[in-house]
């Protein structure tokens, strides 16, 4: 059975970054997704796609189903075959995405015999925002494969992860049984003010940047903003700062313009030591063997 994709038709504002991969029963490509509103379209096939690199803030509505969720590398979305999404509001461009796109009855009924599972459990909900090891290996699998080219064991390593990625599916995101969290707009920042807030970090990486001042950003005391920043985020404010400091003295220390101490001031470290001990601590090398290395 041949899946086609809708990618051309769905993802007007971005552009293909592969050739489309096609196998039995499976379909895979990946995209860079610019912000901005996708096309209403009503899906064929069923769709599972997983964030690779970038950051956004995503709203969908499924069958009228509205849907929130802050994506990050290795975040994933689902969407069954049959589906109306209308609506789909990107708030900043998707660097890579993988999507794969699979037929609309994930197992056949012979499948379903054997293994005596109830047709009504193969029908999947509308999932989004999802955080799962899983659907990103699985992602990351597929990808690896696009960019080394094919090779004669691809058939047999594709039908095995396609019949994983179709049992996973079933067993955590059957219609019946998979639900959102309960409550989670009123759990999570709304999107308006997380973007000010990853604005302000962007713009100060540079200069002292207290929880105080994030907080007051969101309207929010201290101790809430933390915990909903987390929760949209996946890391404390000051874990998340500390991660964008670091990514960005990684792009100045490959561009070689600035000495090590520039760089630290540059980055809002301070010195060269804080510099230093914070950079060994999350690469396991020090600034300069990075610097050496790039």
């Amino acid at each position: 059975m041949r899946v086609n994709s809708h990618g051309d038709l769905k993802y007007r504002t971005g552009h293909r970054l592969t050739k489309t991969a096609e196998w039995q029963m499976l379909c895979v490509e990946t995209w860079h997704h610019d912000a901005g509103c996708l096309t209403d379209l009503r899906l064929d096939c069923t769709e599972v796609a997983v964030l690779l690199a970038g950051q956004v803030h995503v709203k969908r509505t499924g069958d009228g189903e509205t849907q929130e969720a802050f994506g990050r590398a290795g975040t994933s979305w689902i969407c069954p075959a049959g589906t109306f999404e209308s609506d789909i509001e990107l708030s900043a461009s998707m660097d890579e995405c993988l999507h794969i796109f699979l037929p609309p009855t994930l197992m056949e009924q012979a499948a379903l015999e054997t293994y005596e599972i109830d047709p009504a459990k193969a029908r999947l909900g509308y999932a989004g925002g999802l955080s799962d090891a899983l659907l990103v290996q699985v992602g990351s699998t597929f990808r690896a494969l696009l960019d080394r080219g094919p090779e004669p064991t691809d058939r047999l390593l594709v039908d095995g992860m396609r019949a994983a990625l179709a049992a996973h599916l079933v067993s955590n995101y059957a219609a019946d049984c998979w639900k959102p969290a309960a409550h989670e707009a009123s759990r999570s920042l709304d999107a308006r003010r997380l973007k000010r807030v990853l604005d302000l970090i962007e713009t100060r990486l540079g200069s002292e940047l207290s929880l105080d001042d994030l907080a007051a950003e969101a309207c929010l005391s201290p101790f809430h903003f933390t915990r909903l920043f987390r929760q949209a985020i996946g890391f404390t404010p000051h874990r998340y700062v500390m991660e964008r400091r670091i990514e960005v003295a990684k792009m100045k220390l490959t561009m070689a313009r600035a000495s090590l101490v520039e760089i630290a001031l540059e980055t809002g470290f301070g010195s060269q030591s804080n510099f230093n001990r914070a950079f060994r601590k999350a690469t396991g090398i020090s600034p300069g063997q990075f610097k050496k290395s790039t």
